[in-house]
């Protein structure tokens, strides 16, 4: 399975700007920008789609490791920080942080910790992510 997106670049890296779109659409010509990367201006940036990604991918894998062990999450809700830090003259992010609040009826600490902690390892994104992963994984009473 292969799945694309393209970026295009018009300018310099500060006064220039580009737009990303993927193949299912999601991103349509989707502003990027120095100013959406460092300043805040609308738009998105690489870190903010990386954090989607691992967000998104690590709740998913922690939803099949809930299925296999026989269990059914009312709610999985994960938030992605990551860091993007300055190295000599470049940057690198360093970090993705994630965080997660948890609903799943009849599993206890222990078991959820267990299963937390296999999706992390097992999710591709963070295979593939060259930064310190840490996880804040809290169960929460089922709604």
């Amino acid at each position: 399975m292969i799945r694309r997106a393209k970026a295009v670049w018009r300018g310099t890296g500060r006064a220039g700007n580009g737009h990303l779109s993927s193949d299912s659409g999601v991103l349509a010509d989707t502003p990027y920008s120095y100013k959406t990367r460092f300043e805040n201006e609308k738009g998105t940036n690489p870190e903010e789609l990386i954090a989607a990604a691992h967000a998104g991918c690590f709740t998913m894998a922690l939803a099949f490791q809930l299925q296999a062990a026989g269990y059914t999450p009312t709610e999985l809700s994960t938030e992605a920080a990551v860091s993007l830090d300055a190295e000599g003259q470049s940057f690198r992010i360093s970090r993705s942080a994630l965080i997660l609040r948890a609903s799943v009826p009849n599993l206890d600490g222990a078991k959820f910790s267990e299963l937390a902690s296999a999706a992390e390892k097992t999710c591709p994104v963070s295979k593939v992510l060259n930064a310190q992963i840490t996880l804040d994984a809290k169960l929460e009473s089922p709604k």
